[in-house]
């Protein structure tokens, strides 16, 4: 059981990942109307993914690996749980700007939006990315033991 819900948590973090390089790149894009329809199915898909990663990452820790004592001391593992949830409420700034897209999109016009709040939704995508590499870094960490 082990065995599959590190299947699991991997599966779902490689589709976070995938959803955020997508999203990264339609958003790059002058905004058009196919990435205007594009950008809300990527990011519940990546929302949905963070969901999955979270809840499949609790069940991992509470019941098919070391225990939570084991996991709770790690400053690793800690620092790794602590920029997750950071940037899932991050991302909470461009999901609400996507939504927003739904009324015009479906109307067949582009959303109105401003180059500096592109630019802002822009830069937390960035950021949500480079979390990311923190998030690996302190995975890598845990997997050798370290940083307890």
């Amino acid at each position: 059981m082990s065995t599959l819900f590190a299947f699991l948590h991997h599966v779902a973090a490689f589709t976070l990942v995938s959803a955020l390089a997508v999203e990264f790149v339609l958003i790059r894009q002058d905004l058009t109307l196919s990435s205007a329809r594009r950008l809300p199915i990527v990011d519940a898909v990546l929302g949905l993914s963070a969901g999955f990663l979270l809840v499949i990452g609790l069940l991992r820790v509470f019941f098919f690996e070391k225990g939570a004592a084991y996991y709770f001391h790690s400053h690793a593992f800690m620092t790794k749980f602590s920029v997750f949830i950071a940037v899932a409420l991050l991302s909470i700034i461009p999901t609400m700007e996507f939504l927003s897209w739904r009324k015009p999109v479906k109307a067949g016009e582009l959303p109105v939006v401003s180059e500096r709040k592109l630019r802002f939704i822009r830069s937390i995508i960035h950021g949500e990315l480079g979390a990311i590499v923190i998030i690996l870094f302190c995975a890598a960490i845990m997997a050798r033991g370290g940083w307890v």
